[in-house]
C-alpha cells in the first residue's frame, strides 16, 4: 500500500486557466516550466515540486487526486479552497 507520494503542482485561479495549461502540458509543454511561469504557489520556483507527503498532510481534494495517480500521470484540474491545481505524480513509497 502506498503510504507517501511525491507530487508537483501548478496552482492557478480559474478552471479555465487550469484546463488551458492541462492541454498545453499534454501537447508537450514542460510541466516544470509551466509551474515556474504560471503557478501562484511558491513551489512554482522549484518546478512545482512539493516533495513527499502522506495522507492527512494536504487538503482532501488535492490528496485524493494525488493518491489516485500513477507515477508520471497528470491530473485533470482539481479544485480546492486555494484555487485550481494540476498535479503531476513523481513518486510513490
Amino acid at each position: 500500500m502506498t503510504t507517501e507520494v511525491r507530487a508537483s503542482h501548478i496552482l492557478v485561479k480559474t478552471e479555465e486557466e487550469a484546463k488551458k495549461l492541462y492541454d498545453e502540458i499534454k501537447a508537450g509543454k514542460d510541466f516544470a516550466d509551466a509551474a515556474a511561469e504560471y503557478s501562484l504557489c511558491p513551489s512554482g520556483a522549484a518546478g512545482g515540486d512539493l516533495g513527499f507527503f502522506s495522507k492527512g498532510m494536504m487538503v482532501k481534494p488535492f490528496e485524493d487526486a494525488a493518491f489516485a495517480l500513477e507515477v508520471g500521470e497528470l491530473s485533470e484540474p482539481v479544485e480546492t479552497q486555494f484555487g485550481w491545481h494540476l498535479i503531476l505524480l513523481t513518486g510513490k513509497n
